[in-house]
């Protein structure tokens, strides 16, 4: 079921241009929560997630829920206060510690085998655990796998000649009975290099299209001021259910 109201009608590209080649370091992302340049982070959460929580649960409860480059995702305190436990992956550590210290909640710290210098940090209530290292370092062996995944800001952010690679991870990662909730952004890729980057529905298609039934849920306008200071004339938002042919 797909939502078009009010959304203007773009002729979609299936080429990402000048994206394709676009790489954006870890130096630069740890640097962009070091000088606050984080207007990714939604202090409220964000409202797809609200709107579609039955479907990523579907029916479930006490599940596996991972969050894939989690920032200091607000959402992750939300769902393990409802009994799921929740697992993410960061490369900040400075992000993870505001995650716990905003929510007030205790923690421990520890190394992960086999990852050099990462980390992870355990609430004491048990029910989070969110990593701090690449995420591909991240393995179904280190970390499981996962009954729901929300990937708000990850696909769009990490370097489209990894999507690939990205790919297969999170396929790697899903339970059969997996539900996957991705949020993509479309907008004219010629005129803002990215992140976030520009995802066609035939990027979906490649990446996952083998593996997973594919359901666009929705798509949405969400043009704000900001993407105008990027000399952008729209900015949707679509949003996938991927789950595991069976």
């Amino acid at each position: 079921m797909e939502s078009f109201t009010d959304v203007p009608r773009i002729k979609e590209s299936s080429d990402i241009g000048q994206q394709q080649d676009r790489v954006v370091t870890e130096e630069e992302w740890l640097q962009k929560w070091k000088m606050r340049q984080i207007g990714f982070h939604k202090e409220q959460g964000h409202p797809i997630l609200r709107k579609y929580l039955d479907v990523l649960l579907n029916g479930r409860s006490g599940l596996r829920i991972f969050f894939p480059l989690c920032g200091k995702a607000v959402e992750m305190k939300w769902l393990a206060d409802m009994g799921h436990y929740v697992v993410g992956v960061e490369l900040s550590e400075c992000a993870l510690k505001e995650f716990f210290t905003e929510h007030d909640l205790s923690y421990s710290e520890e190394t992960i085998p086999g990852i050099s210098g990462a980390k992870v940090f355990k609430s004491t209530s048990g029910n989070i655990s969110l990593y701090c290292c690449s995420i591909y370092d991240l393995s179904s062996t280190i970390a499981g796998r996962f009954d729901g995944i929300w990937d708000r800001g990850s696909l769009v952010a990490i370097n489209p000649c990894d999507r690939e690679h990205y790919a297969n991870l999170m396929l790697s990662l899903m339970k059969r009975s997996c539900c996957y909730l991705l949020v993509t952004v479309l907008y004219d890729s010629n005129k803002h290099k990215g992140p976030p980057f520009y995802v066609p529905d035939s990027e979906i298609k490649s990446l996952f299209g083998k593996v997973c039934e594919i359901k666009c849920l929705e798509k949405v306008d969400d043009f704000s001021d900001q993407h105008k200071a990027w000399g952008l004339d729209y900015f949707l938002e679509v949003t996938y259910l991927l789950t595991l042919k069976s």
